[in-house]
């Protein structure tokens, strides 16, 4: 074993991971009802450990009203019937350790359901043992909200409730009431919840919306946020985060977070992470050995373009150094459009898709794939009457819906609904999307499908890109350049971003071939090529 493999490894597993999420609504429907499940998801385990990736997250696939299609919890130890059963859930995690695959899942502390008895019991009355396990507060003397705070999904973040006479705290949905906690019992509650799922099997989590976790107590105004160029869509928006959420209690709820988690072998945690201020508190909740392993951020997510000065912006807050967190990155998810829409037009995606794959296996950290990512998935444009996003329904037609981005996955293309049900699809997979199904890619080697094979395989097998340091970054007359070093080695990736070829200076494209995307040679990137050289 060479020296540079004995340091991969000797790494955790999920450090340089690459991860694969999966919307359970929409992978893989197996009883014909229209809604992907639990035994759908075990049926396509082997699609997915055919990438090469590591683990798997799944999102939310608890018991819930699906008002905000699962990330609002009426039961956080059980299965949604939609989606199967706790044994439904225990084979899934079987079968994927059988392909050698981790399990990730959703955790959703920062608020329930409206329907969670935990919530049935606080707003019954003043006086219950959960009295103060959500957030309530008393009207203001003109009987108006407690704080000028306003939800996420638009409209005040505060709900009245006659039961109690006071009002809670929603930073999202009005039927998201906010858990307090800043109350130990329940921390002790939610890390029960994550210990009923380690105990069930599953490798790790990833932690939603962690920074609203914790409010101001003193309930003090948000300040107005300063004048942007931006459209604001929401009220949301108009404000400064300063006391809704982002409270510095919450590193010190992590840590109890991180002690449980250290009782078990090789679990993984990360946190999403957005707002104003998240490079700061990634850093916060991520830092040194008591804390979790990883955050991302929307740092691409909800980019409009794909440009190097926010490439090595983005690797730039997370530098090789001692007692720094590690950084996980997306293009795509559940709460972004596709990028291959977002950031190039009809002509150009499909060659930009396989630069794009390249890209996020050059980055140091762990990358995350979106199911359907490694096919090209583009957004389908879903008409109003067939919505179902909260947000965008709120918002329209100013918001872009999210259920454009959480479209069936396409399996066979001359199949009914290219194979994602039997039944009527709770979203349509859209034609564009249909014939661009695993069962077409699979039988073309040069597919993106294959291509996403290849360039995972290579993330792994060279130690530079898989875990090593950023060395350079930058921009050079139209060429982008990341370069990464681990012990014993060091890998240029060099990419052309734009429509227009561009030459290679010679001292560039020196050293061994690793590889070569949309015709790259050492001396020419076509539009969207890329090459990979070992130096």
């Amino acid at each position: 074993m060479t020296e540079a493999a004995r340091d991969t490894a000797a790494l955790p597993w999920w450090k340089g991971a690459s991860i694969y999420q999966i919307y359970p609504r929409s992978f893989q429907d197996s009883n014909g009802d229209g809604v992907g499940d639990l035994p759908g998801i075990t049926q396509r385990l082997p699609h997915v450990a055919s990438l090469g990736i590591d683990a798997i997250w799944i999102s939310p696939f608890f018991v819930s009203p699906m008002k905000d299609f699962g990330y609002d919890v009426a039961d956080y130890c059980d299965v949604d019937p939609i989606f199967g059963t706790l044994a439904d859930f225990d084979a899934l995690v079987a079968r994927a350790h059988e392909l050698g695959l981790k399990v990730l899942i959703d955790q959703v502390y920062s608020h329930t359901s409206d329907e969670h008895p935990w919530f049935a019991q606080s707003r019954s009355d003043r006086n219950n043992p959960k009295t103060d396990w959500y957030v309530w507060a008393d009207a203001k003397p003109d009987g108006s909200p407690p704080s000028n705070w306003q939800s996420v999904f638009g409209g005040p973040a505060w709900t009245w409730d006659a039961r109690r006479g006071q009002y809670y705290l929603h930073n999202f949905l009005n039927s998201q009431p906010q858990l307090n906690l800043h109350n130990r019992d329940v921390q002790d509650a939610v890390l029960d919840v994550m210990r009923f799922w380690l105990e069930r099997g599953v490798d790790g989590f990833r932690i939603d919306a962690l920074n609203f976790a914790m409010h101001d107590p003193q309930l003090r105004d948000n300040p107005p946020a300063p004048a942007t160029d931006k459209p604001r869509t929401r009220p949301f928006d108009f404000q400064l985060k300063r006391y809704n959420q982002s409270h510095a209690d919450i590193p010190a709820f992590i840590e109890r977070i991180r002690a449980l988690t250290d009782e078990y072998d090789g679990v993984f945690t990360v946190a999403e992470v957005g707002g104003d201020e998240a490079e700061v508190e990634m850093k916060a909740f991520t830092a040194g050995e008591t804390h979790l392993n990883s955050a991302y951020g929307f740092n691409f997510l909800y980019a409009e373009k794909l440009t190097p000065g926010a490439i090595c912006a983005a690797l730039a807050q997370w530098p090789d150094h001692e007692g720094m967190g590690w950084p996980s990155w997306a293009f795509e998810n559940h709460d972004a459009p596709r990028a291959v829409s977002r950031w190039w037009n009809a002509q150009e995606r499909d060659a930009a898709a396989r630069l794009k794959v390249l890209l996020l296996a050059s980055l140091r950290g762990n990358i995350i794939l979106y199911y359907g990512e490694e096919l090209g998935l583009t957004q389908v444009d879903i008409p109003f009457e067939q919505l179902h996003d909260p947000e965008a329904i709120a918002n329209w037609p100013l918001t872009l819906s999210r259920d454009g981005a959480r479209t069936p996955m396409p399996w066979t293309a001359d199949a009914s609904h290219a194979g994602f049900t039997a039944g009527e699809p709770w979203l349509p997979v859209g034609p564009e999307n249909a014939a661009k199904a695993v069962d077409v890619q699979e039988a073309d080697d040069a597919s993106l499908l294959n291509h996403t094979r290849a360039m995972i395989a290579l993330r792994n097998a060279n130690p530079a890109l898989h875990h090593g340091s950023v060395t350079r970054c930058e921009s050079i007359d139209g060429l982008f350049v990341i370069e990464r070093q681990a012990t014993g080695q060091t890998v240029r990736c060099l990419f052309n971003l734009g429509a227009t070829a561009q030459a290679l200076p010679e001292e560039l494209g020196k050293g061994t071939q690793l590889a070569s995307v949309n015709d790259a040679t050492p001396t020419l990137l076509p539009p969207y090529a890329a090459l990979v050289i070992e130096a």
